[in-house]
């Protein structure tokens, strides 16, 4: 008789308070986003909500980086402003932080993202949803790839991520194991199973992550016939 094996979802909660932070610990998640005001797309936290965090929640915390809303292409302030934030959050600990940029063209912003990248080492770092807004992902998760990006958050386009399920599975070929493919965009308890079918996807990202362990199917052994 084979023993199913435990469910192996991947859970990241985006959170932009202490409390939901522990709750999020609680639940049970694998790894936490920090951001400052969630609305819009979100910002950096402050340094007070990073340090009190990496203080009272032992889940491994990646803490947001972007100096503002709107787009994400970003000026010479930008940069110096999201420099800083990211040797704050190396100062304060973080294990890892989370940030993108393009080019008015569509495309990865490479150059930028190498110059944050070498500042953030030795975090990991992860790729928001700006991901999103590529005028080629396929291109874009290679860059991403070449450049030792960690993980990437992703909607498989600008909508849900059940409106992307198709092509989350396509990045999870592309992809081969190279970089986590993280599926974002109101994912619930509700629809998780079926978002894990459709898309293949074992890493999850949102919101609301009250209830998504328990909603998700367990995966079995293979057969040894």
């Amino acid at each position: 008789m084979k023993v199913p094996l435990p469910n192996s979802l991947f859970i990241e909660a985006a959170v932009e308070s202490i409390g939901v932070a522990m709750a999020a610990e609680t639940e049970g998640v694998d790894r936490i986003e920090l951001c400052g005001l969630l609305h819009d797309g979100a910002v950096t936290p402050s340094l007070g909500l990073i340090t009190r965090a990496l203080a009272l929640v032992k889940t491994p915390i990646h803490v947001f980086i972007r100096p503002r809303v709107g787009d994400f292409v970003y000026d010479r302030h930008d940069v110096a402003v999201m420099l800083a934030d990211i040797a704050a959050a190396k100062a304060a600990c973080a294990p890892g932080v989370v940030f993108g940029a393009l080019t008015k063209a569509g495309a990865i912003d490479r150059t930028l993202m190498a110059e944050l990248m070498a500042a953030a080492r030795p975090m990991a770092v992860g790729f928001h949803r700006a991901f999103d807004q590529l005028r080629d992902q396929s291109e874009g998760l290679e860059t991403l790839i070449a450049l030792g990006v960690s993980v990437v958050l992703t909607g498989g386009g600008p909508g849900s991520a059940m409106d992307g399920a198709a092509q989350l599975r396509r990045l999870i070929n592309q992809a081969c194991g190279r970089i986590d493919i993280l599926a974002g965009g109101a994912i619930t308890k509700d629809n998780v199973a079926e978002l894990l079918e459709r898309s293949g996807v074992q890493q999850v990202h949102g919101k609301a992550f009250t209830g998504i362990r328990a909603a998700a199917p367990p995966r079995s052994r293979p057969s040894t016939q």
